[in-house]
């Protein structure tokens, strides 16, 4: 089968100058490959450009056959009916036309070849753990999860020839993830996915890692790519120790040489002082031995830069990825500290907190449960950002709450301006010092919030609470490592393993839950918040 992506000489651009890609070369062909690299490195920006959601400043994109497109961000308008949103409700409503007995042609021509739509698009949704989404429903009445598995039900309808995928499983609880994995696994054609979930990219059958404006090649799984990787490295970091010794041996032979002709040219001068020689000779002599002297001075000299410079081809085989600094305010909370209060609790679209709960001291609260749950909805409620239904919600201390959908900037300011807006009192430097330790220096921080990449998004939005005045005891995160690189995960790990406020966490990812100390699980279930035990954790197949 012949390669379906090309990407020629690609060239593209910010709006504000930021280059992405400097005449990028690459060819996707038939299979699945997981494109990967580090928050900011042009993954979601390469997709948009094959998908012609983007333009190329320069260069072409090839794409042989038809492409289907799941952006990271899936947003689909909430009057929608759910047959519109997968794209059938013409062929629909001309099914129904013709069995209520209106035989007119534009009917015929509408339903085409489809006559079993109806059918498909119900075992599709089936297919993906959505059999309870009615196709005369409404988008407004599904969550977040269900939009994305809507957004991917209307894909498989349509059967592209190539299918991208960028971080399909944000936003998915496990269940769905799982429904998720099996529709990768079985999928035909050519598929290129952006994730940083590492079950999915088990599913691979290549790794294309994405570093610096160029694409290097790896077989297999992510599993593999990971050892080939670190094969790499260990040699990148022998031939660094290599490259280190020789550039040593190169100075000490450079002062060894240097020392040698200087002793030359004391001897030399003694014997013009002394005039043993005839004047004629001797000044032959000087004039060879500052020959001989520049031309050995010179190959050392050659020598010594060639060992720089493979000391330096070395150290740039070495990754040394940045990765973000979180160090989180000083926000110690006592044991016994009354933190959070839920009392008989009603909240939005139906879910509910019977009787009392008590969050008290730095305890770490997970909180799980299926999409759609209200999960989202008890952490908005709990900021103040949507009244209760009925009942109490009440914080005792300063909080802050990191949402699902990264909503907390202002595209059209830069990332230093928002996060100057949340803590007016900061001063610039102070503002740009954290900004820093967050990956934002220089030029990034004047970038505007519009053109932010996942990670980056994640990163500025972080930045912005954690600088924000007062400092918070209560930090509440909705699915936070959503858009994170694996690098960027550990760090975020790290930070919250030595913040010593309050935490409240709702995420799908069990292994970062388990590694950030979580004290007590909680999950909405049925409309009903409960506590369970960490055995219990988990979902049904």
């Amino acid at each position: 089968m012949s390669t379906s992506i090309t990407c020629t000489s690609l060239f593209f651009t910010w709006p504000d100058g930021t280059p992405v890609f400097e005449g990028l070369d690459v060819s996707f062909g038939p299979g699945r490959t997981g494109l990967v690299g580090v928050n900011g490195s042009g993954k979601s920006t390469l997709l948009k450009l094959v998908a012609g959601e983007l333009a190329p400043a320069d260069g072409a994109v090839r794409v042989a056959g038809e492409v289907g497109y799941l952006p990271q961000n899936v947003t689909l308008d909430t009057g929608l009916k759910v047959d519109e949103a997968l794209g059938i409700a013409a062929q629909r409503a001309a099914l129904h036309a013709i069995e209520a007995g209106d035989v007119a042609e534009e009917h015929f021509e509408t339903v085409g070849d489809n006559w079993d739509v109806e059918e498909r698009a119900v075992a599709t949704l089936g297919e993906l753990g959505l059999e309870h989404v009615e196709l005369d429903r409404t988008i407004g009445e599904v969550s977040g999860g269900e939009s994305v598995l809507l957004r991917l039900a209307a894909l498989m309808l349509r059967r592209p020839d190539v299918l991208l995928l960028d971080e399909p499983t944000n936003n998915l609880d496990l269940y769905a993830r799982r429904r998720l994995y099996a529709a990768v696994a079985s999928w035909p054609g050519v598929m290129v996915v952006v994730s940083h979930d590492r079950e999915l990219l088990e599913l691979v059958d290549q790794i294309a890692d994405l570093r610096a404006g160029e694409v290097t090649w790896y077989g297999g799984n992510f599993s593999a790519y990971e050892e080939a990787l670190a094969t790499e490295q260990d040699a990148a970091e022998r031939m660094v120790r290599v490259a280190e010794a020789d550039l040593k041996k190169q100075k000490r032979e450079l002062v060894d040489a240097q020392v040698k002709l200087a002793r030359r040219k004391r001897y030399g001068q003694k014997m013009w002082e002394q005039k043993r020689e005839p004047k004629i000779v001797m000044g032959a002599r000087k004039r060879a031995a500052q020959e001989s002297a520049g031309k050995h001075r010179i190959m050392h000299e050659e020598k010594l830069a060639e060992a720089k410079e493979r000391l330096d081809e070395a150290v740039e085989a070495v990754r040394d990825d940045d990765e973000i600094r979180v160090d989180l305010p000083y926000t110690a909370v006592p044991p016994g500290r009354n933190v959070l209060t839920l009392m008989d609790l009603e909240l939005a679209y139906g879910a509910r907190v019977s009787g009392g709960f008590d969050l008290r001291g730095p305890e770490r609260v997970a909180l799980i449960g299926r999409n759609g749950a209200g999960k989202t909805t008890l952490l908005r409620t709990i900021a103040g950002e949507l009244p209760p239904v009925s009942g109490e919600a009440t914080a005792h201390v300063p909080h802050r709450f990191l949402p699902q959908r990264l909503d907390v900037l202002d595209g059209e300011l830069s990332v230093a301006e928002n996060v100057a807006r949340f803590a007016p009192g900061a001063t610039n430097n102070r503002v740009r010092a954290r900004l820093a330790r967050f990956l934002f220096r220089g030029a990034r921080a004047d970038q505007k919030a519009a053109t932010l990449s996942g990670g980056e998004r994640f990163r500025a939005t972080l930045a912005a609470l954690m600088l924000a005045e007062p400092a918070p005891q209560l930090l509440m995160l909705d699915e936070p490592t959503n858009n994170l690189d694996m690098a960027s995960v550990r760090q975020l790990t790290t930070a919250l393993e030595s913040y010593e406020g309050a935490l409240i966490v709702a995420s799908h990812d069990l292994p970062f839950l388990e590694s950030i100390g979580i004290t007590r699980w909680l999950m909405m279930e049925e409309g009903e918040l409960r506590e369970i035990t960490p055995e219990a954790v988990g979902y049904p197949a």
